[in-house]
């Protein structure tokens, strides 16, 4: 008599049963123009692949089991498809008026060595808005052939398996990248880095989780060995080490991924739009000599250095009996307190001429400026934060140098930065200053290992680190708590990835244990 089968693999066997499906038999639709086309149990799309609006180039890509007749009929081949990969030069005509539309290159992509992994055509046509139009029309008439919904194409592929979940989001923010350093990630990102170390880790769970359930199962017939959940609780607490690693990363992928939100705050008419309007080179914000200009956030983006940067000048913090400024001073206090990099602007001209009394001051400022700084010993995050002491060129040469060799010696305060928005001097500084602060927020995605990107990767990362923490709970009080503690733990991963299966964790039951030998 076989041994009693602990409950959750008589699950896992029952979920493949019951979603296991026969392949239907491909039924072709009709033909056209002498061409089967079509395949009953499945669609074919089309769309203009690149970017709209008048172009020197346009493709239009066409997926699925009726592509083949899609070329047939709008290049007029009437035998075999030309070589997979390979450019052809031929006349773009409409099926049923049998006009030239255009004429340009046709590549024939047969599955599944194609982006999606079925059938696949590319038009590369002339991009005007008129040739587009005409060829995605002519494409419509074609029997079995619709527009294709948007990102259909990578879900296709995402579906057969040419793409993993976090590849899939590493294309999007590569299509989406406005800097160097975005552009490095998401790349880095859709290479599958990312994915193979999550893959990794699942592999790892996986082999865990069929060890404890066989454990439950075969451990009275003396069919396990020794020591296997000592095995367990190894992987377990490396890969919690692992995991703890992985998001103590201070969110640079998502900072880098959305952009790293810069705060411009101080007193009124310190400079802070002036400050704006030089780092972006054009007048995004009033500047006047009356208090009080900036009454909202103003909000601009920028590139620093191939680093993404959403600056944002705020009220001029301040008492007022003004209704609508009280509102702004509000606001600039919230901005403050979510930014990322908050940039202190000081008016130089209201220092005092020593040095410590001048530290002092500045010390005091950003007590005022930045939140939760009741206590004055507490130290201000140089990493987060920088002081701009604007309006040098209003300051004597001679006063200027000995307050910036001062300050520079001065324990206690971020770096400080001397510059004058009307004359430009000490910018180049500034900028450097700044890169390397957005450089250290963000990190090198290109060095050491992957990072997060995405909030959710984040919250299912933290979901199966709890879910292990529960195996570790349960571990001697009732094994099958503590594998359900696992089995959560993979379910986690593969939100991320997009795959996980029951069957993989059988295979892996029966592959290591030669169970009923």
């Amino acid at each position: 008599m076989l041994p009693s089968i602990h409950r959750g693999i008589w699950r896992a066997a029952d979920h493949i049963l019951r979603t296991s499906r026969g392949t239907p038999p491909c039924r072709f639709l009709s033909t056209f123009n002498g061409v089967p086309v079509g395949i009953a149990d499945a669609e074919t799309i089309f769309a203009l692949s690149s970017g709209h609006g008048r172009c020197g180039v346009a493709v239009v890509r066409a997926s699925g089991p009726a592509s083949a007749t899609a070329l047939r009929c709008m290049t007029g081949l009437t035998r075999k498809l030309p070589p997979p990969r390979t450019a052809l030069l031929r006349s773009i005509t409409d099926p049923q008026s049998k006009e030239v539309l255009d004429r340009g290159l046709v590549f024939w992509f047969p599955a599944p060595h194609s982006f999606t992994g079925e059938d696949s055509v590319e038009f590369h046509i002339h991009g005007g808005p008129a040739v587009i139009t005409a060829v995605l029309q002519a494409l419509g008439s074609v029997p079995g052939m619709r527009p294709a919904e948007a990102g259909e194409f990578t879900r296709r592929a995402f579906q057969a398996g040419k793409l993993g979940l976090t590849e899939v989001e590493g294309l999007r923010d590569l299509i989406h990248a406005e800097t160097e350093a975005q552009r490095r990630q998401a790349l880095r990102q859709m290479s599958g880095e990312l994915g193979r170390l999550y893959q990794d880790w699942t592999h790892k769970l996986k082999r865990c989780l069929a060890h404890v359930e066989a454990f439950i199962d075969f451990s009275e017939d003396e069919l396990i060995e020794d020591g296997v959940l000592n095995q367990v609780d190894r992987s377990v607490c490396d890969l919690q080490a692992e995991m703890e690693r992985h998001l103590k990363d201070e969110r640079r992928g998502e900072r880098l991924r959305s952009g790293v939100q810069v705060v411009i705050a101080g007193a009124t008419n310190a400079g802070k739009s002036s400050l704006l309007n030089t780092l972006c080179q054009r007048p995004a914000a009033i500047v006047s000599p009356i208090a009080g200009t900036t009454r909202d956030v103003v909000e601009t983006a920028l590139d620093i250095g191939g680093f993404p940067v959403l600056l944002s000048d705020t009220a001029g913090l301040r008492e007022s009996p003004d209704l609508v400024e009280r509102e702004g001073v509000r606001r600039a206090r919230e901005r403050v307190e979510q930014a990322d990099l908050t940039l202190v602007v000081v008016d130089c001209t209201d220092l005092p001429s020593e040095a410590q009394q001048a530290a002092a001051f500045l010390q005091d400022h950003l007590g005022r400026v930045l939140p939760n700084k009741e206590q004055p010993e507490t130290v201000f995050p140089a990493d987060r934060l920088l002081l701009v002491l604007n309006k040098t060129d209003m300051l004597p040469e001679e006063r200027r140098l000995k307050l910036d060799r001062e300050l520079r010696l001065v324990s206690g305060l971020p770096p400080v930065c001397l510059i004058s928005c009307h004359t430009n001097e000490g910018l180049q500084d500034f900028l450097t200053v700044l890169h390397s602060s957005v450089k250290t927020l963000c990190g090198d995605p290109l060095s050491s290992a992957p990072t997060l990107t995405q909030a959710r990767h984040r919250a299912h990362l933290q979901q199966c680190f709890a879910a292990l923490a529960q195996y570790q709970r349960y571990r001697d009080i009732d094994l099958a708590l503590a594998a359900e503690g696992v089995r959560l733990a993979l379910t986690s991963l593969g939100r991320i990835t997009g795959r996980v299966g029951a069957e993989e964790i059988l295979d892996i039951i029966f592959k290591d244990f030669c169970i009923g030998k």
